[in-house]
């Protein structure tokens, strides 16, 4: 069978072409933007790219193909999308076909939440490869499904392990409010099986909203020992000690991750493979071989004393979890911290009045202003002399390299290349060395 992806260059989308080639089928797609590494990766596996969305790839690349796999950044009045449907060809979400052909008799395990669901996905796929159990896995989100189809993504899943790391208000350009974002968590719950187990952080106060709307399943929650009460099943102390039901499991340690937000994501991975029978100590000697992941407080290189690192973080929330995690790190030295306001929520400026709390750990402040509607350096005012806002890329790299010393640590975070500014900045520390 061929498939044909649109929106083939994607993360979620991307991935689903790499399964299906896996499994044997013929897999061609196309994108607006074709470019490394997503790339380099679908060409490695033999599949065919074409750049842009054109109706005539419908009788050239895609003549032969069975069915069109839609991603939900293809909406109506794309070209190749129209003519698709006009000739009454049939076609079908991600999720959906993923549900359809590779999911439907499979165990699977299901990471929801704001913040953490590639860390959470990665710790628990560590721990079942560590154990065994040769997981495959994907990482995906509560973005809507595709143009034909609204709801998120994860309804599609059916899973029987769902963990609910945390709930808060994002992606403004599709929700209206954060009513609307529990709604689809609450269509989740609701597909759970009554043998299935849902972990749900108890500190969070949306997730017991969501969870009072109604559930059919087991329930475990999990959070901070210093920060919950005795209904907490999964407990996990600053030091790492970990406790379920008041009795003490074992310690995380060592552990590669910084922060406290990473302690919670080690805890909820542990518990939701506990619900597949690995037991807590194995999970805990597979974490102490767990080594990071990229772009979540990546370091990239160091020169002349100065550490420069990667992070994904682009909510409030995150970016300040991620400072304190590097500040627990480094202590009292110095932290830049640089951000690029990019996704769809802070483009929009929804979020631009928690942005100077979130920062508030760094003792300077970096703002990339580029195609951002909003005005970076007034949101930024509270902060006073330490924080800059600059729309050019060359000129923000200069500034940060001007004022590090060794000893500094430059967090740089965005959900996106950032103009490769991470590559761009090590390199002009190299020319500012100070010679030997």
């Amino acid at each position: 069978m061929h498939l044909h992806i649109l929106g083939i260059c994607g993360t979620f989308m991307g991935g689903i072409a790499a399964i299906a080639k896996t499994l044997g089928y013929t897999v061609s797609g196309c994108d607006a933007n074709v470019y490394p590494p997503m790339s380099t990766q679908l060409g490695a596996l033999g599949i065919a790219l074409t750049e842009g969305y054109g109706a005539e790839q419908l009788d050239t690349v895609a003549q032969s193909a069975d069915i069109f796999v839609v991603g939900n950044a293809i909406s109506r009045g794309n070209p190749l999308l129209e003519a698709i449907l006009d000739r009454g060809l049939r076609y079908t979400s991600g999720p959906q076909w993923l549900a359809e052909n590779v999911l439907f008799d499979q165990w699977v395990l299901a990471v929801a939440g704001t913040h953490g669901k590639t860390t959470v996905s990665a710790l628990l796929a560590w721990i079942l490869e560590h154990a065994g159990l040769n997981p495959g896995f994907l990482i995906a989100d509560e973005y809507d499904t595709a143009f034909c189809d609204k709801r998120s993504k994860f309804v599609h899943y059916r899973p029987r392990t769902v963990v609910l790391n945390n709930l808060e208000y994002d992606h403004a350009d599709i929700f209206s409010d954060l009513t609307a974002i529990e709604t689809q968590f609450h269509h989740l719950v609701r597909t759970v099986p009554h043998r299935g187990r849902i972990l749900v952080n108890h500190a969070e106060e949306s997730l017991r909203r969501v969870m009072a709307r109604g559930c059919w399943s087991q329930i475990e929650r999990f959070g901070r020992a210093a920060a919950v009460d005795t209904g907490a099943d999964w407990t996990i102390a600053v030091g790492g000690t970990i406790k379920l039901g008041g009795a003490t499991q074992g310690r995380l340690w060592p552990f590669a991750l910084l922060g406290q937000h990473n302690q919670l994501n080690a805890l909820a991975a542990i518990g939701a493979a506990h619900h597949l029978g690995v037991p807590v100590a194995v999970s805990l000697a597979a974490l102490a071989r767990f080594r990071g992941i990229k772009r979540r407080l990546e370091l990239v290189g160091t020169v002349n004393g100065i550490a420069v690192y990667d992070d994904f973080a682009h909510h409030p929330t995150a970016i300040a979890n991620t400072l304190e995690g590097l500040r627990r790190a480094v202590g009292s030295a110095r932290i830049f911290a640089v951000v690029e306001p990019r996704s769809n929520t802070m483009k929009l400026g929804t979020m631009k009045a928690k942005l100077p709390g979130s920062l508030s750990a760094a003792d300077r402040v970096y703002c990339y202003t580029a195609n951002l509607g909003w005005d970076a350096g007034a949101a930024l005012a509270s902060l006073g002399a330490r924080a800059e806002a600059h729309n050019d890329l060359g000129a923000l790299i200069e500034s940060i390299a001007s004022a590090a010393r060794p000893g500094d640590h430059v967090l740089i975070m965005s959900n996106g290349s950032f103009g490769g500014i991470h590559r761009k900045l090590v390199a002009r520390l190299d020319e500012l060395r100070e010679p030997m």
